[in-house]
């Protein structure tokens, strides 16, 4: 697998990954993380253009996407219940979603995050546990509770490399 920079041509292959992602999600017992429509196009398409935007590939087909960027993250200013473990410069992972079709690729993706900045905040919905399996599993910590945009909570995580 490698990860490569989004395009416009991969909008497509994005958005059957996000589709797929929101119906195993609702299938398996979190409808609400990302409804019907998340995340907007426009969203991506601004990804891509400001050079933030992912895909993971295996054999010429993508398999993963993912946004990923340098912090500070304004979502992750204020954190109840808990607390960041230092101040150091982190990246941060938002909208990350694979078809389910090639095994692994959620954690090549996350580690691939991590080796590129030393430092990754990601965050969650509290119904989303395969997600919050998957990032025990590759030695994030819970560290409380922060609101998205529209207020609603999330389960925050960090790892260091």
């Amino acid at each position: 697998m490698l990860i490569r920079h989004s395009t416009l041509a991969d909008l497509p292959a994005m958005e059957d990954l996000y589709a797929r992602a929101r119906a195993y999600m609702a299938d398996n017992g979190n409808p609400t993380q990302w409804g019907d429509s998340y995340p907007l196009r426009e969203w991506l398409e601004e990804d891509i253009a400001e050079g933030r935007g992912y895909v993971c590939e295996e054999d010429g087909q993508v398999v993963a996407t993912f946004m990923f960027t340098a912090g500070p993250d304004s979502t992750y200013a204020v954190i109840e219940n808990g607390q960041w473990p230092d101040d150091l410069p982190y990246g941060v992972v938002h909208r990350i979603a694979t078809g389910g079709a090639r095994k692994g690729a959620g954690a090549f993706c996350l580690n691939w995050c991590l080796e590129q900045c030393g430092n990754l905040r990601i965050d969650t919905h509290a119904d989303n546990k395969p997600m919050q399996e998957l990032l025990a599993k590759l030695g994030f910590a819970y560290c409380g509770i922060i609101y998205v945009e529209d207020g609603t909570p999330r389960l925050a995580y960090s790892c260091k490399k």
